[in-house]
């Protein structure tokens, strides 16, 4: 049973593999993220780590037993009882409830151990598997994302209130 956990120095090699296998499969959805990121990654990698320690952002990895890393799930500026969640999974466990069940892990851990009152996500209007993941999250669209948020496509910011609905 794959296992939703928080990041850890030894995942590096595995997300990187993650994200390598998946480039051509999350770059049909979101934006790319480029050479420089796969490139620089170590050093990018120690600063999520170090984001991570400050109590900045919250990420996790989806983990099959000691295999491979199957998603990332991720709170990012967590701010005042408030954070904005990401996520992505790999082409292979895709359209299975694995991205839905895994944002409402991550909702319930947000609420329970990072003390979080709201998360909001923002999907673009190409994705249309994300803002299916977040309606059935519980999230619902509370306005316009601009280019500037998603990467210069346009979409829509969602929210879920963990307080009224845990």
């Amino acid at each position: 049973m794959p296992e939703l956990r928080r990041l850890r120095a030894g995942d590096a090699p595995a997300v990187l593999a993650f994200e390598l296998a998946n480039r051509a499969y999350f770059a049909a959805s979101v934006s790319d993220r480029g050479d420089q990121f796969f490139e620089r990654f170590a050093d990018r990698y120690r600063a999520l780590l170090a984001e991570q320690e400050a109590g900045v952002c919250a990420f996790h990895v989806l983990v099959a037993g000691d295999g491979p890393v199957l998603g990332r799930f991720n709170l990012y500026d967590l701010d005042d009882g408030a954070a904005e969640l990401g996520y992505r999974v790999a082409q292979h466990v895709a359209g299975r409830g694995v991205a839905t069940a895994n944002v409402r892990e991550l909702c319930r851990l947000a609420a329970a151990r990072y003390g979080l009152r709201t998360l909001r996500a923002a999907a673009s209007h190409g994705n249309a598997a994300s803002r299916r993941v977040l309606a059935k999250a519980g999230f619902v669209p509370v306005g316009p994302a601009g280019p500037a948020d998603l990467g210069g496509e346009t979409g829509t910011w969602y929210e879920r209130d963990l307080v009224l609905r845990p």
